[in-house]
């Protein structure tokens, strides 16, 4: 047999394994919220937005009713949601 803890002892370690199993539960519901709360929503990309010849893309963009695709030589190229070219505009 192996000898009793002393009081203190035994309550510290029961509140350590209690705060233990408390801690996992919690880091599970919170992965369980993100996994089921975030949104779902997914992307609709078009097949391919024909770019300018030498056009180097900075970043792309899409709203509900256009793709704007930032270039590297400060202009916005407008696309419609289906890929087709809208419009061009130079940014200062």
């Amino acid at each position: 047999m192996e000898p009793r803890l002393p009081p203190d002892l035994r309550l510290l370690k029961t509140l350590v394994t209690i705060l233990t199993g408390v801690m996992i539960a919690g880091l599970i519901a919170v992965v369980a919220l993100l996994v089921t709360r975030l949104p779902g929503a997914r992307v609709t990309a078009p097949d391919a937005l024909v770019l300018p010849p030498d056009t180097a893309v900075v970043a792309v963009t899409q709203t509900p009713a256009y793709w704007l695709v930032t270039t590297r030589d400060n202009r916005a190229l407008i696309f419609a949601p289906d890929g087709t070219f809208r419009r061009e505009i130079a940014l200062d």
